[in-house]
């Protein structure tokens, strides 16, 4: 009973004399009072903050939905196709990311600053331009790059693996849809349409490429990285058409019909620079695979592969984060509200280092068993997850490469913008 006592005055839960039996379910329903209390003041409320906070628990859901989708697709790739096909894949879809994610312009990215601003100064004609014209821009330009890299994939065939000319061409089958994708994601979360920008890619998407890879298995077919490949890149297809037709309609009732003007020029001014930044992000992501993919068989790049996908989860909690505040970020700035800008930044930063802190302890504490999924072969990749510790091979690389942005970006933040952008410390 004194401990019952100790628990409820501990919780706040009132102290009227109660049976043994009554106890328990009034401490249960005062601490789920409680939590539900704490729930509705962190996620509810029509504030920024609590706007904020709402739209990237919707995006960190979807993410930690992919994920579980993702990880459950590179299980059984893996497991269907052997280490060696699995590396392949892995291989061909990296090099689908990397130019996939640079052949925009970097307009998916640029979307959450140009959308807001022509709002903010009524440039509706424009607006109404950018929305129409600039998925069309990217659709035409990647499709005209993928003809490019597929004949340079011809030139080089001599030199490259023959298991992977077939998927290389396949690959470069599946950039165009990939990019007008990333396009429409940046326009849907520019108008805060979270679902409608994540969930053809990573949720749909990793639907389709489970069904259709199954399905060739119940075909008899032989799953090997061609097959995969074919599979991804009917998934990628589809989920970008859907993506499109729901897209159209939504903004088809959220924008007033009128005519277009078209800013070619000025999108790629903003976006280019934009491009820039993120290739140097882009090329530090995926070089490793690509590299590995040059000096090391293809078993131990499915083991590599396998960990990265692993601790890519940690950074669900940066993207959630940064996918609900950076068209806000634009927002403010195009405003001239600098102390706004301030407290949001400092909001931002809090709820992403802290939780993705205690998401990467979770993640060492339980990285065994998660790469035992993959297969008893891929357990020997666990050390890599320590590297900051052990510092081996391409990991190593990566993670230094990656400290020293981090300092960087700190400094020029501080310096030009007079922000404070760590998650601990005073903010000036």
């Amino acid at each position: 009973m004194r401990v019952a006592a100790f628990v409820r005055s501990s919780l706040g839960i009132s102290t009227v004399a109660v049976t043994d039996a009554q106890s328990a379910p009034a401490l249960a329903s005062g601490a789920i009072a409680r939590l539900r209390a704490r729930s509705r003041g962190l996620l509810g409320g029509s504030g920024e903050a609590s706007v904020t906070r709402r739209l990237a628990g919707i995006i960190f859901i979807i993410r930690v939905v992919s994920a579980a989708l993702a990880y459950l697709t590179q299980i059984l790739l893996a497991r269907w196709m052997g280490g060696s096909e699995y590396g392949i894949y892995v291989y061909v879809w990296t090099w689908v990311l990397l130019l996939g994610s640079m052949m925009d312009f970097g307009i998916s990215a640029s979307a959450q600053k140009i959308i807001p601003e022509y709002r903010t100064r009524g440039e509706h004609a424009l607006l109404r331009g950018f929305l129409f014209g600039s998925r069309w821009m990217t659709l035409a330009v990647s499709a005209v790059v993928s003809v490019l890299l597929a004949g340079v994939v011809k030139l080089l065939s001599p030199w490259i693996n023959a298991g992977e000319i077939v998927p290389l061409y396949i690959g470069c089958l599946t950039l165009p849809p990939f990019v007008v994708a990333n396009t429409q994601d940046g326009i849907a979360r520019s108008h805060d349409w979270m679902r409608l920008g994540l969930m053809p890619q990573f949720v749909v998407r990793q639907v389709l490429i489970i069904g259709l890879t199954a399905g060739a298995l119940a075909l008899g077919l032989r799953l090997g990285a061609t097959v995969a490949m074919l599979a991804s890149a009917g998934a990628v297809w589809i989920a970008m058409v859907g993506q499109m037709i729901v897209l159209n309609r939504r903004l088809a009732g959220h924008i007033e019909p009128g005519p277009r003007l078209y800013d070619f020029r000025g999108w790629l001014a903003i976006s280019l620079p934009i491009l820039l930044v993120e290739s140097f992000y882009l090329l530090l992501s995926y070089t490793d695979v690509l590299v590995l993919q040059q000096f090391r068989p293809s078993d131990e790049v499915g083991v590599y592969f396998a960990v990265v996908k692993t601790l890519a989860l940690v950074s669900f909690i940066h993207y959630a984060m940064s996918a609900t505040t950076a068209h806000r970020f634009a927002e403010y700035h195009a405003l001239g509200d600098k102390p706004r800008l301030s407290a949001y930044v400092a909001h931002a930063i809090k709820w992403t280092f802290w939780p993705s802190l205690a998401a990467t302890i979770l993640l060492l504490a339980l990285g065994k068993p998660l790469l035992w999924l993959f297969g008893p072969q891929f357990v020997a990749g666990y050390d890599i997850m320590f590297i900051a510790a052990t510092g081996h091979g391409a990991a190593a690389a990566t993670s230094i490469s990656l400290a020293f942005e981090t300092v960087l970006l700190f400094w020029i933040v501080r310096r030009r913008l007079g922000l404070h952008v760590l998650a601990f410390g005073e903010r000036r």
